[in-house]
């Protein structure tokens, strides 16, 4: 395989014609080879795993988030008999689930994920809720639930070299440590599995890869760093916003060793993350070429996450302060709403 700068041959470098040079300088030409046969990768393969959510309306939101997910890799060139959908309940969404997600029917999907080429990228989404006995972090799925040992042995299966795995679950942070490896990039919501209230951050990360409000480079690809960091920072504000402390810590790792919550292209966590996307389009919904009818469009997603947002922090705050945030978020997410109508209209 070839591309512009890079000359990558089944995964093995030549260099046998290049002129000697520091031990440094070496590594880097090895890491930005690699680096190029993840950004020109053949095909992406997804499979995404939403497992119990523990209250009602959480299951809409995982739901949502997973739909949203399905949607953007369509649009980034994820080909449908590559995705792979799994949920507790087939009949929410039975046009895209592919599957019930129990343990057994996980073991079949990471058995297709298999088949995909070396050179293909292959990226695992656990959407739902978590639990940590002190022990041992389990991601909660009908019938038995599973571990960090329980899935480190399907990764092992997988020929892709370059493998995303994120786990936005609460309690998600021992995944880390099992996980960790190199050719993988792993992302917990958590830092440690005594955060155990549920977690904002899949909501926060699944917008950023279906939209461009992450790209800061403005390439018009949102990449897993960038869709993390911006995650990171929307999770922080919404804790900040309403005054509580913050219950969850996202950590990424993408060359083994422990997890970090700051990576960065140039630090010792961060640099493949910052070159695998989903897919190798763009994504996002197309927004109305009108400014004023688009920022309100914008005005009301921001008010649609916030209500997710509250939603998944209610156990953490009083009732009655929850239940006034809700009526009035809701009151001008109506607002907003009927503003896009009116203006549409004309």
């Amino acid at each position: 395989m070839q591309s512009a700068g890079c000359n990558v041959q089944g995964g093995n470098q030549n260099f046998t014609r290049t002129p000697k040079r520091t031990w440094h300088v070496a590594l880097c030409t090895v890491h930005f080879a690699l680096l190029c046969s993840t950004a020109h990768a053949q095909a992406t393969h997804l499979a995404i795993i939403v497992g119990l959510a523990g209250q009602p309306e959480h299951a809409e939101l995982f739901q949502r988030w997973a739909s949203t997910l399905v949607e953007a890799a369509g649009k980034v060139g994820v080909e449908p008999k590559s995705i792979v959908y799994l949920a507790d309940k087939v009949e929410a969404d039975p046009k895209r689930i592919t599957g019930r997600s129990t343990k057994e029917e996980i073991s079949k999907a990471f058995a297709t994920l298999a088949a995909a080429p070396e050179d293909d990228v292959v990226f695992i989404v656990l959407i739902g809720h978590g639990t940590f006995d002190g022990k041992i972090a389990k991601f909660n799925l009908p019938g038995p639930d599973m571990t960090p040992a329980d899935f480190d042995p399907l990764l092992k299966r997988l020929k892709a070299r370059h493998v995303v795995f994120v786990n936005t679950a609460s309690a998600s942070g021992p995944f880390m440590e099992t996980l960790a490896s190199p050719g993988r990039t792993i992302v917990t919501a958590t830092r440690t599995g005594s955060e155990r209230f549920a977690t904002l951050f899949g909501g926060y990360f699944v917008d950023a890869l279906a939209g461009l409000e992450a790209d800061e480079d403005k390439n018009r690809r949102v990449t897993v760093l960038e869709a993390f960091s911006w995650a990171k920072r929307e999770v922080n504000t919404a804790y900040e916003r309403e005054g509580i402390m913050l219950t969850e810590n996202a950590l990424l790792n993408d060359s083994g060793g422990e997890g970090v919550g700051d990576p960065s292209p140039t630090g010792k966590q961060g640099k493949t993350a910052a070159v695998v996307a989903l897919g190798s389009a763009t994504a996002g919904d197309p927004l109305p070429d009108d400014p004023k009818l688009r920022a309100l469009y914008q005005e009301r997603r921001e008010f649609e996450r916030r209500i997710e947002a509250l939603k998944l922090l209610k156990d953490a705050m009083p009732a009655d302060r929850y239940t006034s945030e809700l009526e009035k978020l809701a009151t001008e997410l109506a607002l907003k709403t009927r503003q896009i109508r009116e203006l549409e209209k004309k």
